[in-house]
C-alpha cells in the first residue's frame, strides 16, 4: 500500500486593488497626480498661472519649506515630530546675521555661526527627547517658544539689517547656468537627502527606528542616537532655510516665517510620509512640497484671502493624516 505524502493546499495569493496600490500612503503617485490637478486648475482659473516666470517663482518661493522638510523627513519616518523648525529658523538667522555685523561682515564665518546654532538646538532637541523620554510633540513645542523668544531678545524685535553681496548671491540672487541659487539649493539638500535615506545605513535605521523602535533596539541599533542625528538634522537644515531668507530680504527678521512649521508637516505628510514613523520618501516629500507652493501661489493668484489659504492647509494635513492612518 503506498501513502502518498502531500502538502497544505495552496493558498491563492491575494489579489491587490491596483487603486489602493496607487493611493498607498508610502507611494508618491496619488500625490503626484493631486499636483497636476491643481496645475490644471489653477491654470484654468487664471491665464497667469501657467507661465514659466511663475513657475520659477514657486520654486524659489518653496525653497524654505522644501529644504526644512527633508529633515523633517527623517524626524517623522523616526516617529518623532519637530514644531521648532520656524524658531530655529529665527534665531539661527538672527545668530548669522548679528554675527557679520559685528565682525567684520565675515559672511564664512556667519555663515557657520548659523549652521551651528541650529544643529545645537536640534541636539538639545533629541537629548530631552531621547535621554528624557519626553515627546518631541512637548519638546519642540517648548523650544518654539524659547528660540523665537531669544530670537526677539537678542534683535530687541528689530530686523538685523546685511550688507554683503557675495552672501547675496551664493544664498539667493546668484544662479548657476540659469537656474536660481534658491533652486539649486533645494536640489542640492533634496539629493543629500535622498542619498542618505534611501542609500546609507544610516538611512536603514532610521526606518527600523520608526517602524519598530523595540526591534531595532534588540538588533543592534542605538535608536535613541539615530533620533538625535534626525533632530540635528532638522535643527541644521532650518538654519540653511534662514540663511536663504536672509539673503533674499537683505536682513534677518524675528517676526517672519510663524506657522512655516504648519507648511513643512503639510508637505512631508502630503508626501506620503507616514506620521506614525517607518514610511516616506525624498521624493514624496519634494511633491508634497510642490503641492504647497502651487496652493500658496494659485490661491493668492486667484484672489483668495490668507485666512483661507491657513484653513485649507490646515484641512489638507487633516485629511493626509487620516488617509495616512488607513494605510
Amino acid at each position: 500500500m503506498t501513502t502518498t505524502l502531500t502538502g497544505p493546499p495552496a493558498v491563492a495569493a491575494p489579489r491587490r486593488n491596483p487603486v489602493r496600490q496607487i493611493l498607498a500612503s508610502d507611494k508618491p503617485y496619488a500625490v503626484f497626480l493631486a499636483l497636476v490637478a491643481l496645475i490644471i486648475f489653477f491654470s484654468i482659473k487664471s491665464p497667469y498661472f501657467f507661465a514659466a516666470d511663475n513657475f520659477a517663482n514657486i520654486g524659489r518661493q518653496t525653497t524654505l519649506v522644501t529644504v526644512i522638510s527633508v529633515g523633517m523627513t527623517f524626524v517623522i519616518i523616526a516617529a518623532e515630530i519637530d514644531l521648532s523648525v520656524a524658531s530655529i529658523l529665527k534665531l539661527s538667522g538672527v545668530c548669522a546675521a548679528l554675527f557679520m555685523a559685528n565682525f567684520a561682515d565675515n559672511w564664512i564665518l556667519g555663515v557657520i555661526v548659523g549652521l551651528v546654532v541650529g544643529a545645537l538646538i536640534g541636539l538639545v532637541n533629541g537629548l530631552l527627547v531621547t535621554k528624557l523620554g519626553i515627546p518631541s510633540f512637548l519638546v519642540t513645542l517648548g523650544m518654539l517658544g524659547v528660540a523665537k523668544g531669544l530670537a526677539f531678545v537678542f534683535t530687541d524685535t528689530a530686523p538685523v539689517l546685511m550688507d554683503n553681496q557675495t552672501f547675496f548671491s551664493v544664498f539667493y540672487e546668484g544662479s548657476i547656468l540659469g537656474i536660481p541659487m534658491p533652486i539649486i539649493w533645494s536640489i542640492i539638500v533634496l539629493v543629500g537627502g535622498g542619498l542618505l535615506l534611501h542609500y546609507s545605513t544610516f538611512g536603514r535605521k532610521v526606518y527600523a527606528t520608526g517602524g519598530n523602535a523595540m526591534a531595532a533596539r534588540y538588533s543592534g541599533i542605538n535608536t535613541a542616537r539615530v533620533k538625535m542625528i534626525c533632530f540635528v538634522l532638522t535643527g541644521a537644515l532650518a538654519a540653511l532655510a534662514a540663511l536663504i531668507f536672509a539673503a533674499q530680504g537683505h536682513a534677518s527678521r524675528p517676526d517672519f516665517a510663524d506657522g512655516l512649521e504648519l507648511d513643512v508637516i503639510a508637505a512631508v505628510i502630503l508626501g506620503g510620509t507616514s506620521l506614525f514613523g517607518g514610511r516616506g520618501t525624498i521624493i514624496g516629500t519634494l511633491i508634497g512640497s510642490l503641492i504647497i507652493g502651487v496652493l500658496n501661489n494659485g490661491l493668492v493668484i486667484i484672489g483668495v484671502s490668507s485666512s483661507w489659504q491657513i484653513a485649507v492647509k490646515g484641512a489638507i494635513i487633516i485629511l493626509a493624516v487620516a488617509f495616512s492612518k488607513r494605510n
